[in-house]
């Protein structure tokens, strides 16, 4: 539907038709990138917060850097701008070229010895995780990577943090759990742990059923000397 809409600029009337039914569906009050979080209606009011998170900041965002006195702070000027936004049409980008591939790229930073992780939250619909597991899958056996460790689920704390699954000793898929498109905004403490491990070349951490807490298994895997420009 999207290659559609690039191509030509217009749906055909089945897939407006199936469009409509979907945004009627999903409702304009729940956020595509994170569909189990909650979302700010009246950014005016009282802060809306649910785990310590404040699910305004985006609106606040804005109306602060929309302020004079912010903008004259740092020295900014808006030729040609009405106003800051997370997302700006200032570089338009061709759209053709969301169609090039570049899962490719990540199968020759691993053939040069480079460790990489690729990782999705389990609630961002724009990009759903399965889509991801499934390039990974792919570009393991293009490459020639086995599975070394199995699908299996990772632990932060007392608490499931995501899944993951290892090709190889250079290629990791994982998730985090209840995390969206902005996962280290969603989950803090979850993606914290997933990064810290892979930094460290550890396996993430699993359950030690003795004492009911996360335990952190020393990787036994082969060091690689000089530097690693690890991609994640």
């Amino acid at each position: 539907m999207r290659r559609q809409f690039d191509d030509t600029g217009n749906l055909t009337s089945h897939c407006n038709q199936v469009n409509d039914q979907v945004n009627a569906e999903i409702g304009s009050y729940i956020d595509v990138y994170d569909v189990t979080e909650d979302v700010c209606i009246f950014p005016q009011s009282t802060k809306i917060t649910t785990l310590k998170k404040d699910v305004c900041i985006e609106e606040e965002t804005i109306a602060y850097f929309g302020r004079k006195d912010v903008q004259k702070s740092l020295h900014a000027r808006l030729h040609g701008l009405n106003g800051w936004s997370t997302c700006s049409d200032v570089l338009i980008y061709d759209m053709q070229n969301l169609e090039v591939p570049s899962i490719n790229i990540l199968g020759s930073l691993v053939k040069s010895r480079v460790r990489v992780l690729v990782y999705s939250g389990d609630q961002d619909s724009v990009i759903p995780f399965t889509g991801t597991r499934k390039l990974v899958y792919k570009l393991a056996k293009s490459i020639g990577l086995n599975t070394s460790m199995p699908y299996h689920p990772w632990f932060e704390g007392e608490q499931v943090g995501g899944w993951t699954q290892r090709y190889g000793e250079l290629l990791s898929f994982a998730t985090i759990r209840g995390a969206g498109h902005e996962a280290p905004f969603s989950q803090p403490e979850r993606s914290l742990v997933l990064f810290q491990s892979f930094l460290a070349g550890t396996p993430f951490p699993v359950l030690n059923t003795s004492s009911g807490r996360a335990l952190q298994i020393r990787s036994t895997s082969t060091r690689f000397t000089g530097k690693l420009n690890d991609l994640h």
